[in-house]
């Protein structure tokens, strides 16, 4: 679970986001960074149940992310991000293909997964996917399992029109229309601090692990 302490870090860290703040409580963080680590060990040991494709040798440091913030070609340039991220695959938070992601921040966490803005010839064969295979996807995205959990994929980013290739009018176009492939649901501190909240967030990992199947088969 994750502990009261580590949220209080990141409230902390909102309201302090400076290098001397840090400096003066990097034990503070530490904490919390080992306390999520525990944490990614007992999903990873739940998520291997449900996707064979994660080994269940996956080192959690290879999934959480550093909380260092790249500034550079940011206009936010506040050092440090005010969440832990985790991003697991069968190659931890580096895999560029589909995977799961856990976004721990006080009153903003969310269990989210997919595949985000891929590039543009992988955005094709998933467009390509959905018009020759779309009943795969239907039953990933359309279950109830998914549909009472994330009720449907985000549309963040996706096009005003149709995609070059494919009618206005056809039958999926509003998922053609898509240029990012996820689905999200937030989180209350309360679930994540709870002693089963390894087994809460697996369970909405399993409720994406359809759809995580079908990216990984349109983008082999």
């Amino acid at each position: 679970m994750i502990d009261p302490k580590t949220f209080t870090f990141l409230k902390n860290i909102s309201e302090n986001n400076n290098r001397e703040w840090f400096a003066s409580n990097k034990e503070e963080h530490d904490l919390g960074r080992d306390n999520v680590l525990d944490f990614v060990s007992d999903l990873i040991a739940e998520i291997t149940k449900i996707d064979k494709e994660v080994p269940d040798v996956l080192n959690p440091k290879d999934c959480v992310m550093r909380i260092y913030r790249d500034v550079r070609f940011s206009p936010d340039k506040t050092p440090y991000k005010t969440n832990f991220g985790i991003g697991i695959s069968p190659f931890g938070k580096t895999f560029k293909g589909p995977g799961y992601y856990l976004h721990i921040e006080p009153d903003k966490s969310f269990v989210a997964g997919g595949l985000w803005f891929p590039e543009a010839s992988v955005l094709k064969n998933i467009r390509q996917e959905i018009d020759y295979n779309y009943a795969e996807l239907e039953e990933a995205i359309e279950s109830d399992n998914f549909k009472n959990y994330f009720n449907e994929l985000d549309r963040e980013g996706a096009l005003k029109t149709s995609p070059k290739g494919y009618p206005l009018d056809h039958p999926n176009i509003e998922l053609l229309k898509l240029k990012s492939f996820t689905a999200s649901h937030y989180l209350t501190n309360k679930e994540l601090s709870g002693s089963g909240a390894a087994k809460t967030v697996a369970t909405g990992f399993a409720n994406l692990y359809p759809f995580i199947k079908f990216l990984r088969n349109a983008t082999i």
